[in-house]
């Protein structure tokens, strides 16, 4: 069962659809590190990237800055999938 979006609020950009898609891009993943060990202790960000095949669900949302600034920075934003099934829908 797909949840139902919706946009409260509008930003710059009316609400909008993005359809599902499968594609390719150099993309990044993000890993929170605890390096200096006890309770509190510090945690540092560690970014890798790859390229494959990755799906996107339909995103429907609204923002502030352009649609040609959404297409365009959408390969430097941290993506989230699963690798054994990079392109199959999350459950």
């Amino acid at each position: 069962m797909v949840a139902e979006q919706r946009v409260e609020g509008e930003g710059d950009q009316s609400a909008h659809v993005h359809q599902p898609r499968v594609h390719a891009h150099d993309h990044y993943h993000l890993t929170h590190r605890h390096h200096s060990g006890g309770i509190g202790g510090e945690w540092k960000h560690e970014t890798s990237w790859q390229t494959h095949s990755h799906n996107h669900a339909e995103l429907k949302h609204s923002h502030d800055h352009s649609m040609q600034d959404e297409e365009r920075d959408h390969a430097s934003e941290a993506h989230i999938h699963d690798h054994t099934a990079p392109t199959e829908p999350r459950a």
